[in-house]
């Protein structure tokens, strides 16, 4: 018994070695992040982050390897698990990121084990150890400063926070940047009831900025007598050698498109993830744990998270599983279940015959969208293996289209119906069916953002392949994203090209092409061919996006990225911007 438990512990501690390798290194990436943004290093930017999120998996394989080799581990054996757990608990007591820890020991756990034994006995299905009011070991690091207008004044207060956020890069022109979060205040609360200070005012403010593509964000939260709201300042580069302040962001609803789901993870630095994680769900009470410890980077951690949330749920609803709204898709079978926001997709077994490509190839694309910067406009996905539903709970006409469709991804047994794969994202209308509904007002507002999609797809070097209306969702704040995946390619992969003239006329009558057309060949003017049928919409994409209809545009912008020009892409409306 007592050898037993020795090597318990020791697998315990090997395990805990690799989870503390794995964070240190991710750590040391997030840490360069201050020097790639004031360097305005945007290839090394993009660089780091698809690093970043390759880490994970390699951390687990190695950790794997090295239990297996030094402690010859080829079967289960459940007490030495039991006790490698309990072991595995005893190590956590004071560590900085319990949570993230017990995540990386389940995946060494599953990676190895049948799932049969995926439960609380063997790994944290449950966390077990507690993340609140953890904080760095270091006293220098806390997770967030708080400053008190009341005593100097707001406006020192905020230069004081900009002052501190720790940007050796100089401002372009701070003055005028003060001026102009002034006026935003002002314009925000308007009128001196609405600007009036309570005893309790103060500004509090994560210590480390949040970094992605071109961006800093200083964030933090005011509270105000009774008022208790989130705000940002966000920083960008002129690329001259100076730094300015573009916009301040104040407001669950302003925060929640630079925090969204369909952009790329931020890169913030503090040992106490939990707690920034903490910071973040007071501003954001519509955004899950999951979704914002994903948001930083730590998307297993998010995977963790929402499965634990999803299970909850299960317990607590008695819905059925149904097929999601909207037109079938040709590659996935997309399901839902009504009373939880997400859909669940399944990459069928046979494609319609016009998708030309393989299982194979439609995983590559998803993982292509997970390394890639989603710029706002792709929604972020989570993978699952071996997921397990309760069979009563999913509709009869659901698991025969299943049953139909992916019956090499799924198995039946003792009433649970096993995927081998699936991905989770978040629901969303389909925008045909907006379309559908949609007054005047709403067809201009989510067509002009249809193509500002498009647009800034193209920007980030993405091709959706598939333009068609069904591929896109309209999310809960009215923006539109991009969610169907089989057929995008990187914009350098495509040659975009001009429908050349007709040799004879009766060329245009014929059911075949006049001219050559290669496998990665693009033609932007028959766009409107399948998109603007209908006058309405006609009419408004003209009016904003008719040069999406140029094979000269597209050209542009693929040589843009070719020789490095990385474009501006914001995640907040243009007319939030501060004037230089």
């Amino acid at each position: 018994m007592e050898a037993s438990t020795g090597l318990s512990r020791n697998i315990a501690n090997t395990i805990l070695e690799g989870f503390n390798r794995h964070f240190s290194i991710f750590q040391q990436i997030t840490s360069g992040a201050r020097e790639r943004f004031e360097q305005a290093d945007w290839h090394a930017v993009h660089a780091s982050s698809r690093e970043r999120i390759t880490l994970y998996d390699q951390r687990i394989k190695e950790t794997i390897t090295k239990v297996q080799e030094l402690y010859k581990i080829a079967g289960l054996d459940l007490d030495l698990w039991r006790d490698t757990k309990l072991c595995y608990m005893r190590l956590l007591s004071y560590h900085l990121q319990p949570e993230l820890a017990e995540t990386f020991y389940n995946s060494v756990f599953c990676h190895q084990f049948d799932r049969i034994y995926y439960t609380n006995e063997f790994i944290f299905v449950r966390n077990a150890i507690s993340t609140d009011y953890i904080e760095s070991t270091d006293s220098e690091r806390v997770s967030y400063q708080s400053y008190y207008p009341n005593e100097i004044g707001l406006i020192a207060a905020i230069r004081q926070v900009i002052q501190q956020a720790g940007f050796q890069t100089p401002f372009e022109d701070l003055e005028r940047d003060m001026r102009s979060i002034r006026k935003a205040i002002v314009k925000r609360f308007r009128g001196k009831l609405a600007r009036k200070t309570h005893l309790n005012f103060q500004l509090s403010v994560i210590c480390s900025p949040f970094f992605r593509n071109k961006a800093a964000y200083i964030v933090g939260h005011y509270t105000n007598g009774r008022e208790d709201e989130g705000f940002a300042l966000a920083v960008l580069n002129n690329e001259q050698g100076q730094l300015y302040i573009d916009t301040l962001l104040i407001g669950e609803k302003q925060l929640s498109i630079v925090f969204s789901y369909s952009q790329a993870y931020f890169m913030i630095e503090h040992q106490v993830p939990s707690a920034i994680v903490d910071f973040l769900q007071k501003i954001l009470p519509e955004r899950t744990r999951s979704e914002l410890y994903s948001s930083i980077g730590l998307h297993k951690q998010g995977k963790s998270d929402f499965y634990r949330h999803f299970l909850h749920h299960m317990r607590h609803s008695s819905d059925k599983f149904v097929i999601a709204p909207g037109i079938r898709g040709m590659v996935m079978m997309v399901f839902t279940l009504p009373s939880y926001r997400y859909v669940f997709k399944i990459i069928k077994d046979k494609f319609a015959p016009q998708k030309e490509f393989t299982r194979k190839v439609v995983a590559e694309k998803y993982q292509l969208v997970k390394r890639h910067d989603r710029v706002g406009r792709m929604a972020d996905m989570l993978e699952y293996s071996d997921v397990s539903l309760p069979q009563d709970r999913i509709h009869p006409d659901l698991l025969q289209e299943l049953l139909d469709t992916c019956a090499s991804s799924m198995t039946i047994s003792d009433g649970k119906v096993i995927f081998k794969h699936l991905y989770i994202e978040r629901r969303m209308i389909p925008l045909n069916m907006y379309l559908e509904t949609a007054t005047e007002s709403q067809l201009e507002r989510v067509i002009r953002d249809y193509g500002d999609a498009i647009k800034q797809l193209a920007a980030a070097n993405i091709f959706p392949g598939d333009f068609l209306y069904k591929n896109f969702g309209v999310t809960q704040l009215g923006r539109v994203v991009f969610y169907d995946y089989d057929e995008i390619n990187y914009m350098t992969e495509c040659n975009f090209r001009k429908i050349p003239p007709p040799r004879f006329p009766e060329d245009e009558f014929s059911s075949e092409p006049w001219y050559s057309i290669e496998p990665f060949d693009v033609f932007p003017e028959e766009f409107g061919t399948f998109l603007l049928t209908n006058p309405k919409i006609r009419k408004v994409f003209m009016k904003y996006h008719k040069d999406l209809l140029s094979a000269a545009y597209w050209q542009k912008k693929k040589d843009n990225i070719l020789n490095g020009i990385y474009e501006d892409v914001f995640p907040y409306p243009e007319g939030l911007r501060f004037r230089r």
